[in-house]
C-alpha cells in the first residue's frame, strides 16, 4: 500500500513522471519484493511449525538467520536497481521512461535493505499469532507516509526522486518500530532472547528451504511485472504503461491483501502441524479458501462499479483513464481468480518442511 500511495502522488507529477516510477516500481522493485517475500515465507513456514510444537528458542535463531540471507540478496539487487536505466533500455523501453524508472530505482535502493529485515521479521510475529500488533504498527506508517508524500512531492516539489526517498524512509519508520517490538514487547519474551551467532550455523538447509519458496512466491508476482514491461513495447509507451500499471496498482493491492490472507492461514496450518493436529490445518484450508473467493467476488464487483474513477486517483490524463476503464472488465476477472491461487500456495509451503524436511534439526539448530 505505501507504493500504492507513491504511484498515487507520482502520477500527478506528469504522464512520463508516472510511467517511469511503474516501470520502476513493478518492473525493479516488484522483482525485488518478490524475492523478498518468497525468501521470508520460509520464516513464516519454519517459525510456525516451531510455534506449534512449543519450541520458542527456536524462532528468534531462524529470524535472524533469515535477515542475513536476505541482507545478501539485497547487496546483489542493489546492482540491478543502480543499472535499472540500462537494463530497461536493454529490454526495450523508450530512453526517456528508462532515465526516469532509474531516477526513481536508485530512489528506491535504501528501501532493498529495509525489504531485507521487515519481511523476516513481520513472518516471525506472524507465527506467533501476533496480528494486531502489526496492523496497528503498518497503519500508523501508512498514514505517515502519506503525509510526508504530500510534503516532499506537492509542497516541497522534490519530484520523482523526492516520492521514492520517502518511500524508502517509510519501509525503515516500519522496521524500527518492528524491531523496538519484537525487542520490548513481554509478547515476543520467550521467542526472542536476543542477537546470537547461533543464527550463522545451519544457513545452507535454510538457504535451500527460502530458494524453494522464493521460485513459488516469485512465479506469481512476476507475471504481472512482466505485462507491465511488454506494455512498455507498444506504439504509445506512456500511455499504455500508465494504464496498465493503474490495473497492477490494483491488482498487486488486492494480492497483498490475498497474502496476508494466506500468510494467516499458513501460521495456523502450520501451527496446527506442529501441534500434531491435521484434521484442524485441514479445516483451516477449507474455511479460508471459502473467505478468499466471497472477498474476491466483492472486489470485483467494486472494481466493475468504479471503472471510471480507478484511474482519477493517479492521474487526469483523458487518455488514460479512458484506457483504464476498457481494462476493467479483464482486471475484475483477473481478481476474481487472484482469490484463490495465493491461498493454495501458501497452505502448500506451509506443509513443506514435516513431510520433506528430515533435516529439520538442522533448522531449528539444537532446539528440535
Amino acid at each position: 500500500m505505501l507504493s500504492f500511495v507513491t504511484l498515487m502522488f507520482t502520477g500527478h507529477l506528469g504522464a512520463l513522471e508516472l510511467a517511469g516510477a511503474s516501470i520502476a516500481s513493478v518492473g525493479i522493485q516488484g522483482l525485488a519484493y518478490g524475492i523478498m517475500l518468497g525468501m521470508a515465507s520460509a520464516v513464516q513456514t519454519v517459525c510456525g511449525q516451531a510455534y506449534g510444537a512449543k519450541q520458542y528458542s527456536a524462532m528468534g535463531i531462524i529470524c535472524q538467520r533469515a535477515i542475513i540471507l536476505h541482507l545478501g540478496a539485497a547487496v546483489l539487487l542493489t546492482f540491478l536497481y543502480w543499472f535499472s536505466g540500462d537494463v530497461l533500455q536493454a529490454i526495450g523501453q523508450t530512453e526517456s521512461i528508462a532515465q526516469q524508472g532509474q531516477v526513481f530505482s536508485r530512489g528506491l535502493i535504501p528501501q532493498i535493505y529495509a525489504f531485507a529485515i521487515s519481511c523476516p521479521m513481520q513472518r516471525f510475529l506472524q507465527a506467533q499469532n501476533i496480528v494486531n500488533p502489526l496492523a496497528f504498527m503498518s497503519i500508523g506508517v501508512f498514514l505517515v507516509h502519506i503525509l510526508l508524500s504530500w510534503l516532499v512531492v506537492n509542497v516541497l516539489g522534490c519530484g520523482l526522486l523526492g516520492a521514492a526517498l520517502t518511500l524508502s524512509l517509510s519501509w525503515w519508520f516500519l522496521v524500527i518500530i518492528n524491531g523496538l517490538y519484537i525487542v520490548l514487547s513481554p509478547s515476543c519474551k520467550e521467542t526472542w532472547s536476543g542477537l546470537s551467532f547461533r543464527a550463522f550455523t545451519g544457513i545452507w538447509p535454510y538457504f535451500k528451504l527460502t530458494v524453494a519458496s522464493a521460485v513459488m512466491l516469485c512465479l506469481e508476482i512476476w507475471y504481472n511485472q512482466g505485462l507491465v514491461l511488454i506494455s512498455g513495447l507498444l506504439s504509445n509507451p506512456t500511455i499504455a504503461l500508465d494504464s496498465i500499471s493503474i490495473c497492477m496498482n490494483y491488482l498487486n493491492w488486492d494480492m497483498q491483501f490475498m497474502l496476508g490472507l494466506s500468510a494467516a492461514a499458513s501460521v495456523r496450518v502450520s501451527n496446527e502441524l506442529g501441534a500434531g493436529h491435521p484434521r484442524v490445518a485441514k479445516f483451516s484450508v477449507f474455511v479460508v479458501n471459502g473467505t478468499s473467493i466471497l472477498i474476491s467476488i466483492v472486489f470485483s464487483a467494486i472494481i466493475l462499479i468504479f471503472r471510471v474513477g480507478l484511474s482519477k486517483a493517479f492521474t487526469s490524463d483523458s487518455e488514460v483513464i479512458e484506457a483504464v476503464s476498457d481494462l476493467t472488465p479483464l482486471l475484475a476477472i483477473s481478481v476474481f481468480l487472484n482469490g484463490i491461487q495465493p491461498i493454495l500456495s501458501g497452505n502448500h509451503s506451509s506443509n513443506t518442511p514435516n513431510p520433506t524436511f528430515s533435516s529439520k534439526k538442522k533448522l531449528l539448530g539444537p532446539y528440535a
